[in-house]
């Protein structure tokens, strides 16, 4: 089981994430909802297309565009399609 942990808050948990340059991408229904927040945040990737973020709030401490996800990814990166992925010090294990 893979879990996202930031704050001491486990925001995901999964068997089922796909490992794609060394990130963990869960299930959007593995990923606990009520910690996520919008975020307007786009970047591109020229083999996975673009990606959007959202920001994670634990405790009333907000990390800004710790999460992302591509809702219509290349084809090339089609095993990721709305599954999301941390960074910005969130633990992934």
């Amino acid at each position: 089981m893979v879990q996202a942990i930031w704050k001491g808050t486990v925001i995901a948990q999964s068997a089922n994430t796909v490992v794609i340059e060394n990130n963990h991408y869960f299930p959007p229904g593995d990923v606990k909802r009520e910690f996520f927040k919008p975020s307007s945040t786009t970047t591109v990737c020229p083999w996975k297309g673009t990606a959007h973020y959202q920001s994670i709030v634990v405790d009333g401490v907000e990390n800004t565009d710790a999460a992302w996800y591509y809702p219509d990814p290349k084809n090339a990166a089609d095993a990721i399609r709305g599954r999301i992925a941390f960074w910005k010090g969130v633990t992934v294990s």
